[in-house]
């Protein structure tokens, strides 16, 4: 969401601050030499883009790294009782923009792993090692927690080395998580970034920038790009190769607000205008960047094997996680206010969405969606782009997936299910009621909305009332567009403990606590810890019992 207001990618161009921040971008495609007899200099494979984790459960997840020429993936993984595998992953080579994924089977529950990556070329000569930790999923205590947050380089707000780059990464990577859910824009692959940036105070704010990221992006080798790009700074590298990712997409991975079958009129785009086309070139980057696996943790998902992005990720006794998909199957963005029901799941997804929920014995159900379910996102002037339809009667259009979705879990009385997303760049807590609600079939919840990491910060939006919302806390930007470096980019932070206790927080770009919020299992009372700096609607307590349901 804006708010309102074929061919492997060649070594990118970096401008002269690139070179200058070489420590914050590390290496950005250059091959490590070694000698040959010949007299002659020899690329051996070197590790681009570090290391990432993904889809961590309590036995199996994905390690992903880039080598800098064709070569095979090799991982040692060590764990904390020193028992050492070495294993050989899969040949990569410029069909695949030289990534690689290998998935981790029989991992032991609740241990702590170190691992090494990476490649040999076809003379067997191994390269350079980028190394990671992760701990996988306790099934025993089912204690752990986790941070989200979404929309990453967006509004020309790319990695300035003058301010450490992208720091609310390390913010993030500062409350050592269990893992990093990110709720979509994972890129923005529409929003060209400059060298400068000249801020409303007058500052300048100076990018790092690389040829890929300096327009729209219409072709496979601008899509890579954009993902390489974030792997440059090493806020994004160190999280990555510390904490396993969760990753959904939204719209900015492949173009603003789109919807299948749209056609653009943007002049940006001078080469190619068809989305489907462009969102071809999205997917298969984000298939290529992005650690996913199958939802158990089998094998990575790839292009060319196929794959989805909305699975579930079993985080152990206390949680199951959710991932959706709410643009893969979205219908065109019109008023949204048709009697018939349309697509932002698709009733492929639907039914998949209750079917595991149902199946989930895990005490809390966090289902992450990539677009907020409350909030009026519009596109335009007519037409809207979410959830929510500014109409607070009964659920039309895209609203109706969503009521189908609440009203399965309210009459299969599925226990502890909470709700988070990013999108709308800034941080809320909404809370969801039938008593206030137009359609009432459905029991209380909470959705607690972050973001954005690295972008411009917006809001507010306006709530829908179809399903009875109530803002609890929202902080927003003082203007739209408002410039990273005054630190209104927010990143939500959960903890359960071993009795299942859900602690949320909402927090600021320095990891300042703003918003914290305790729920109890199985429909308990709240227990508020009194944290709330700014809230626009005070700390009157909700006594609701059925709040966590």
């Amino acid at each position: 969401m804006q708010p309102p207001t074929s061919q492997m990618s060649s070594p990118s161009r970096p401008t002269r601050r690139a070179v200058l921040g070489g420590a914050l971008a590390g290496t950005a495609g250059a091959a490590l030499a070694a000698p040959a007899a010949s007299g002659l200099v020899v690329a051996r494979p070197e590790i681009t883009s570090g290391l990432q984790l993904g889809d961590v459960t309590h036995d199996a997840g994905i390690v992903w790294s880039r080598s800098s020429v064709p070569g095979r993936m090799l991982v040692t993984l060590t764990d904390e009782r020193g028992r050492t595998r070495r294993l050989r992953g899969p040949w990569t080579d410029p069909r695949r923009d030289c990534t690689a994924k290998l998935a981790l089977h029989g991992l032991r529950p609740g241990t702590h792993h170190e691992v090494a990556v990476s490649f040999e070329d076809a003379d067997g000569r191994e390269g350079q090692r980028a190394t990671g930790t992760f701990t996988t999923a306790d099934t025993a205590s089912g204690a752990t927690s986790f941070v989200w947050t979404g929309d990453t380089a967006g509004q020309g707000w790319g990695i300035n080395p003058e301010l450490g780059g992208m720091r609310t990464y390390a913010a993030m990577a500062a409350t050592k998580p269990d893992f990093f859910l990110h709720s979509g824009d994972t890129i923005y692959a529409d929003g060209p970034i400059e060298d400068t940036v000249v801020e409303p105070d007058g500052q300048v704010w100076r990018n790092l920038v690389i040829d890929e990221v300096t327009e729209v992006a219409q072709d496979l080798r601008q899509y890579r790009g954009r993902h390489r790009y974030n792997l440059m700074d090493h806020n994004v590298r160190e999280l990555y190769a510390h904490v396993p990712v969760i990753a959904q997409w939204d719209d900015h991975e492949t173009t603003n607000n789109w919807y299948p079958g749209e056609v653009l009129d943007d002049p940006k785009y001078d080469r190619e205008r068809r989305v489907d086309v462009l969102a071809g070139f999205a997917r298969r980057a984000f298939f290529e960047y992005q650690p996913l696996a199958d939802g158990h943790g089998r094998r990575p998902w790839t292009p060319e094997g196929g794959g989805r992005i909305h699975r579930t990720i079993h985080r152990g006794r206390h949680l199951d996680v959710f991932s959706l998909d709410m643009r893969t199957w979205k219908g065109d963005n019109t008023a949204n206010t048709e009697a018939r029901a349309t697509p932002i799941l698709g009733q492929q997804q639907v039914a998949w969405l209750i079917r595991e929920l149902r199946r989930s014995t895990a005490t809390w159900k966090v289902i992450a969606n990539d677009l907020p379910l409350g909030l009026v996102v519009p596109d335009g002037d007519t037409a809207q782009e979410g959830v929510g339809n500014a109409d607070a009667g009964r659920p039309l259009g895209r609203e109706q997936e969503i009521a189908q979705v609440l009203q399965a879990i309210a009459r299969h009385d599925i226990k502890n299910v909470v709700w988070l997303t990013a999108d709308v760049h800034y941080c809320a807590a909404h809370h969801y009621d039938p008593a206030r609600a137009s359609f009432t079939d459905f029991a209380p919840f909470w959705e607690f909305v972050a973001g954005p990491v690295n972008a411009g910060t917006f809001g507010p939006n306006d709530l829908d009332g179809t399903f009875g919302p109530r803002v609890d806390f929202q902080k927003h930007a003082g203007e739209p567009n408002e410039s990273p470096r005054v630190g209104n980019q927010f990143f939500g932070h959960v903890a359960i403990d071993e009795a299942g206790q859900f602690t949320v927080s909402l927090r600021d770009a320095q990891g300042a606590v703003l918003y914290t919020r305790t729920l109890q299992p199985e429909g308990g009372p709240i227990v508020d810890t009194g944290v709330d700096a700014g809230s626009t609607f005070g700390r009157a307590q909700d006594l609701l019992g059925g709040l966590a349901g």
